[in-house]
């Protein structure tokens, strides 16, 4: 069961490794291709919450975009190990991601952009809802104790 619950691990975090390498390579001077889809978006959302709020802190987007590989690549090594730690890193990149990467709220129905981000945004919470699962289980799975048994002395050796 343990080089199962790995391979299911592994195979698991390596969306997550995989996806911070390829926005590492492409990452460059300005961020690359995810800050040019979180600028857009990110801006939308900080005018919201500068109406509703009043003042909101200016963003650099290329050290977002650069939380963003750490916590998915850092996150995504941890949990290879079975860390929680690791899945914890996880669950905050996608709660701070999803939506504003997949704001299929932002698209009406009818838009042809509707569907694909929806399907990218309920992927994204199938994989927060695994990593909750990861968590419960890690929670309710008791540790291995070693077992001291005591010497029984008083046995009589028979002859």
């Amino acid at each position: 069961m343990g080089f199962v619950s790995c391979l299911g691990r592994l195979l698991f975090s390596s969306v997550f490794i995989l996806s911070a390498w390829q926005k590492l390579t492409e990452f460059g001077v300005n961020g690359g291709a995810l800050a040019q889809a979180f600028e857009p978006k990110l801006n939308l959302l900080t005018s919201y919450f500068a109406t509703s709020l009043g003042v909101v802190p200016e963003i650099q987007i290329k050290y977002l975009v650069a939380a963003c590989i750490a916590l998915k690549g850092v996150g995504g090594i941890l949990f290879i190990f079975g860390s929680s730690f690791g899945a914890y890193l996880l669950l905050l990149y996608l709660i701070f991601s999803m939506p504003i990467l997949h704001d299929f709220f932002n698209y009406d129905s009818s838009d042809p952009e509707f569907v694909p981000i929806l399907m990218q945004f309920l992927q994204n919470l199938a994989l927060f809802g695994a990593l909750f699962f990861f968590l419960g289980m890690k929670s309710t799975h008791p540790k291995k104790q070693k077992q001291h048994h005591k010497k029984n002395a008083s046995k009589a050796k028979t002859t």
